[in-house]
């Protein structure tokens, strides 16, 4: 009998002992509650987040997963990073990401895209929540295609995404109400210039819809006001500007009022007030004034520290201006000051490459 209960607590202990180590090895951090563990981690800066995510496979799960990225942003720990779409001088595409905070360590490549995306042109290039999105295009012989590809910017890696509806390249693209959308471009059939899809990260689909109010042979967009303006090239022969606006409210799309949408170049807003890279002649800044309905120019940018074509992108009330070879200038809307009307940056950043820089996004985590 003694030999019998000898036993039994032998085994009542082994139980205890795996049920404990079970658990220590399913907490986040042994002894610590899992939402404060959460609470604790989610603080660590961003730089650190791919040391996070060689710990464990839990707490790689836990960087990757919605549930961090969600609880950053409530609690305003996110960290913007600015990512660049470029090619090469081989033609092949390539992306960089920047850390604003640590600008002096100046831009890292990220390993991809895709092969099959490598020489296509007129791509696709969105930000949505913690992903990049890489979509259509097409090749010297190659049809448009309907591919999309995301890469996740929490763990770094690619996934293939639910294809467009429609095979567009050289197409508009933006990103409004959590939404991405396709507009127009080339495709397999005329009807496709006057189409957009939309896509929705909730259920992870597209969908299609036409209005022949969307204009052909679409040069630029830009998300202004809650609405996307679209607009089209303009040819030699004729000053004429044509471009249409979108109301997600009443998904429609009308004529655009000319005065709005007679931009020429990367759009972004800063407090509610948009600002517009001039680069027709030399690289100027320009602001929208409500009040007169007008663009009226602000400062310009010395072409020694950036040269065009550029993309503008903002952060918080930091404007970086992204030019050939990756060169960057970075100020601040509120403290920027100006010598003989030479906007006068905070960093000037410099990479021994001719790349050019196709678009510019922001993405928070």
């Amino acid at each position: 009998m003694d030999c019998v209960e000898s036993f039994t607590n032998v085994d009542c202990s082994k139980m205890e002992t795996d049920s404990l180590l079970k658990s220590l090895e399913q907490s986040l951090i042994p002894g610590i509650p899992d939402d404060v563990a959460l609470s604790c981690l989610a603080r660590v800066p961003r730089k650190y987040h791919s040391v996070l995510n060689c710990v464990s496979k839990r707490w790689r799960y836990l960087v990757g997963s919605e549930e961090w990225f969600w609880y950053r942003l409530s609690h305003h720990l996110e960290e913007t990073w600015i990512y660049s779409l470029c090619r090469d001088k081989s033609e092949q595409l390539c992306i960089y990401a920047l850390d604003p905070d640590q600008y002096r360590r100046g831009w890292r490549q990220i390993h991809g895209p895709p092969g099959s995306f490598l020489r296509r042109k007129g791509v696709g290039f969105e930000v949505l929540g913690k992903k990049i999105y890489l979509f259509g295009g097409c090749g010297w012989i190659e049809d448009a295609t309907d591919e999309v590809y995301s890469y996740d910017a929490s763990i770094n890696t690619w996934a293939r995404g639910a294809p467009l509806p429609t095979a567009r390249c050289f197409f508009a693209h933006e990103t409004l109400d959590g939404k991405i959308y396709a507009i127009g471009g080339l495709g397999s059939k005329s009807s496709d210039q006057h189409s957009w899809d939309i896509y929705d990260s909730q259920t992870s689909s597209w969908s299609s819809h036409v209005d022949k109010n969307v204009i052909p042979d679409i040069e630029d967009s830009a998300v202004m006001d809650g609405k996307i303006y679209i607009r089209a090239r303009i040819s030699a022969s004729s000053s004429q500007l044509n471009a249409a606006v979108y109301d997600p409210s009443s998904w429609t799309w009308q004529q655009a009022d000319s005065d709005v949408a007679c931009w020429c170049g990367p759009i972004v807003v800063v407090d509610g007030i948009l600002y517009i890279l001039d680069q027709n002649s030399g690289v100027r800044l320009m602001m929208w004034q409500k009040d007169t309905r007008a663009w009226i120019g602000l400062r310009r940018f010395s072409e020694h520290l950036v040269q065009p074509p550029c993309r503008l992108v903002a952060v918080g009330k930091k404007m970086f201006v992204v030019g050939r070879g990756l060169n960057t200038v970075m100020f601040d809307v509120e403290s920027a000051s100006c010598v003989d009307g030479v906007l006068v940056s905070s960093s000037v950043l410099k990479l021994d490459c001719v790349d050019e820089v196709i678009s510019c996004k922001s993405l928070a985590i």
